[in-house]
């Protein structure tokens, strides 16, 4: 049984095989496409001084159906999967060289006690 493991654009949803290049961040990937749509944006907010930060940039939900919408959902999900999966490797290698888990615990703006419960893997 093989497991379809494939990257997809955390904006857009496209798979890597259907874009010219994607970038990887932590937990998150953007792809060629939305870089660009990216920039667009943000030059033609500059442009118009369209800056405010109540205002979304992309109302992308007012341009999906609900079957769209409830297609995306599973793949937001997996991001957040990922990010997690990703900020466990920081911890562990953090730990692996000797940071505290009162250090960790003040960088994720929690408790040394609840860093420990959450990334030791000790119950």
């Amino acid at each position: 049984m093989t497991t379809d493991v494939r990257i997809r654009c955390s904006f857009c949803g496209k798979p890597e095989n259907e874009v010219e290049r994607i970038v990887a961040g932590p937990g998150v990937y953007i792809c060629d496409q939305c870089v660009s749509l990216a920039a667009t944006v943000i030059e033609q907010s500059a442009a118009t001084g369209e800056d405010s930060p109540d205002k979304p940039k992309l109302p992308i939900w007012n341009s999906l159906s609900d079957e769209e919408m409830l297609s995306h959902i599973p793949r937001v999900a997996a991001h957040i999967d990922a990010t997690e999966t990703d900020l466990t490797a920081w911890v562990r290698e953090l730990r692996r060289r000797g940071v505290t888990w009162a250090k960790l615990g003040e960088a994720l703006g929690i408790t040394r006690q609840s860093a420990w419960e959450r990334f030791s893997g000790e119950e």
